[in-house]
């Protein structure tokens, strides 16, 4: 059978079961398939022209359509297209990319463990957290707080590490995992000077611990910036403080820049700019630029001699761990990204041009807030600016509003009622003006349909 556009979307929904879908919905309201890309737009196979304000799920910060990394994984596959690093073997691409990683991420994080995805990388997190602990004489330090709205991952132990609440519900929520507020100043700023809430939100972590005794508490994890969970940018001052706690308390203080890595906040990594000083650090995404799947535990000093020194056997590892074109591929794309400048350009005119271009959308009347840090931003819909009030049907907005963009040829994410961007680190200045101008009609509808 000779297949065109119409039986692809048939044979999507009669046998593919894609993630975080409703598939009730799904089938009833159809799915849009995406068939090629360039730059830093996607084409449907309607041959619709998209602008991506995504960068795919936040990852392709290099744009669509390199050859260069195809061509590198054409080259690596004819030269060993596989083999594991289980039994004491290993190969030359991941050498070269544990020895890149160690170079440029924060001071002391010497060691890499490789994965698949940003799930698998936090899920490696809580094993390795758990085995070094009993290396040190306290295993019954198993509790590990994160923070509500944190997304580490959807395998069932990275979803109960997470705070995403709709997770927990087909997760594994159990007693070894707990949750403080996020430090959302929209949300729970209220009155309080930047200075008070960066106390209050990182006292919370304080008051966790003590609830729950620091002899059982083994560590935080919290990503700089919460993506997934509606781009929240903590108040100066509040790692500070955070850091602070878990040195005093002995708990182990871990990041996840799976999202905030390689270049999106305008350094190599949100910790270079937050002047963070993790114990260990998950990164996926911008590793590879989406290109073709990997992710990283990077392992500091404290933990990893643990490991190398007093030994024992770390049970824990997959089939691709490690996998020389994905490895390849990564140091290519590290490669572009240092080459082009890609990280300095953004910096230093990218990254100010969008931050000056959201806030021309704050008089809206669905506009409760802008906000961004680096190449991430949010545009908060309320349903009445002062207070200010939020929706009572959380989400609908947002849904409606990410539907008008993406028919208007703008990929936006809504979460909550927050309409999300992470452009690549190639968009243009001209094309941060067709997202603004197209995501203002986009709003402009929604506005007029929910009035």
């Amino acid at each position: 059978m000779e297949l065109d556009n119409s039986n692809y979307e048939s044979i999507l929904l009669n046998h593919h079961l894609p993630p975080f879908t409703n598939y009730k919905d799904l089938n009833q309201n159809g799915v849009r398939i995406i068939s090629n890309a360039s730059g830093n737009y996607i084409y449907d196979n309607d041959n619709n022209k998209i602008l991506d304000a995504m960068a795919g799920l936040w990852c392709v910060n290099i744009g669509y359509g390199r050859s260069e990394l195809a061509e590198i994984a054409k080259e690596q596959m004819l030269k060993l297209p596989y083999y594991n690093s289980f039994f004491k073997t290993n190969n030359i691409p991941t050498a070269e990319l544990s020895h890149k990683l160690a170079q440029i991420t924060p001071k002391g994080l010497n060691h890499t463990f490789f994965a698949n995805s940003g799930s698998e990388a936090n899920d490696t997190i809580i094993r390795m957290v758990r085995h070094y602990w009993c290396l040190d004489g306290q295993p019954q330090k198993r509790i590990i707080i994160g923070r509500e709205y944190g997304y580490h991952g959807s395998t069932i132990m990275s979803a109960s590490m997470g705070g995403m609440v709709d997770m927990h519900k087909q997760s594994a929520k159990e007693k070894d995992f707990y949750h403080i507020p996020a430090p959302y100043s929209f949300k729970y700023q209220g009155n309080q000077s930047v200075e008070l809430f960066s106390e209050t939100a990182s006292g919370w972590l304080e008051e966790k611990i003590l609830e729950l005794g620091a002899q059982n508490i083994a560590a935080f994890v919290a990503e700089p910036i919460q993506g997934a969970g509606g781009v929240i940018i903590p108040p100066e001052g509040y790692f500070n403080h955070i850091q602070k706690i878990c040195k005093k308390y002995d708990i182990l203080f871990i990041v996840d820049e799976v999202i905030t890595g390689f270049g999106r906040t305008g350094k190599w990594f949100a910790s270079d700019k937050m002047y963070l000083e993790p114990d260990m650090m998950t990164l996926a995404k911008g590793l590879t630029s989406g290109y073709i799947p990997m992710s990283a535990v990077m392992v500091g000093e404290r933990v990893s001699s643990k490991f190398i020194k007093e030994g024992g056997e770390f049970n824990h590892g997959f089939t691709y761990s490690g996998h020389p074109v994905a490895a390849a591929v990564a140091l290519e794309n590290l490669k572009i990204i240092e080459n082009e400048k890609l990280i300095q350009n953004a910096d230093n005119d990218i990254i100010p041009y969008l931050s000056s271009k959201i806030k021309t959308l704050d008089d809206h009347p669905l506009v409760g807030e802008t906000r961004t840090f680096g190449m991430l931003g949010c545009v908060e819909l309320v349903k009445e600016k002062s207070g200010p009030e939020f929706f009572q049907n959380t989400g609908e907005a947002g849904a409606i509003c990410r539907d008008f963009c993406i028919k208007n040829g703008l990929m936006m994410r809504a979460v909550r009622d927050g309409m999300i961007m992470s452009p690549s680190l190639t968009i243009s200045k001209n094309e941060i003006d067709e997202i603004f101008n197209k995501l203002k009609i986009s709003l402009d509808q929604t506005f007029q349909k929910l009035n």
